[in-house]
């Protein structure tokens, strides 16, 4: 397929110029095959240009200005799709050709749009709904293994202070069964009841024990 520009080579528009040197100078640098169809000096040219560019795609006065671009018998558009096609980096979309191997084609709007919701759609979506299963899935686990493993730290030491309260009552009852050691056996029992409280094991076992014994 080749891509056809209608230019007028003697126009006296300076802007016209430009565009159509612009237009011209990216297809030869990107080793685009053109063919250049002046309209100022062949009548033919300018009459085939107005009929094939589209009514809508018309000024106001029906009369399309150069530069105008085709790939064979369809239109592609005037200068100014030209140029925005170009600064979005989808010229070869806009010309109708399939871009040249090894060039980044930019994703499409589908791709990377987004549902009013905030949902994504497409591929992406996937990802992350296969990224959010398996953080799911990783947090079921960790709970599944705490809940089987009984023997946290914080449950040893309500454990082990359970059991310690016969011994400790053992020991408390040699030391200061006489009555002259009233004073010592109250201060133990005290300490014994901040402690216990200040960490907060909610150990009734040793609370009943300790009331019943020197409190």
């Amino acid at each position: 397929m080749v891509i056809k520009v209608f230019v007028a080579t003697s126009s006296g528009s300076i802007a016209i110029r430009k565009k159509q040197q612009e237009v011209v100078g990216f297809l030869e640098a990107n080793k685009i095959d053109f063919k250049e169809f002046d309209i100022a000096g062949d009548e033919d040219n300018r009459r085939w240009m107005r009929e094939n560019v589209p009514g809508e795609k018309k000024p106001q006065n029906g009369i399309p200005l150069p530069p105008q671009i085709f790939n064979e018998e369809q239109y592609c558009g005037d200068f100014e799709s030209f140029f925005s096609a170009k600064e979005e980096n989808i010229i070869y979309s806009f010309l109708g050709l399939a871009p040249p191997p090894g060039s980044k084609v930019p994703e499409t709007t589908e791709e990377t749009s987004s549902l009013p919701n905030g949902e994504l759609v497409g591929g992406e979506q996937s990802s992350m709904e296969g990224i959010d299963n398996a953080e799911a899935s990783g947090n079921n686990e960790v709970h599944k293994e705490d809940n089987e493993d009984g023997d946290s730290p914080e449950s040893e030491v309500k454990q082990a202070s359970c059991s310690l309260a016969p011994l400790l009552v053992s020991i408390l009852e040699i030391h200061v069964a006489s009555e002259d050691l009233l004073a010592q056996r109250k201060m133990l029992g005290h300490q014994i009841r901040l402690y216990v409280l200040g960490n907060d094991y909610q150990c009734s076992s040793i609370w009943i024990l300790l009331i019943q014994k020197w409190c």
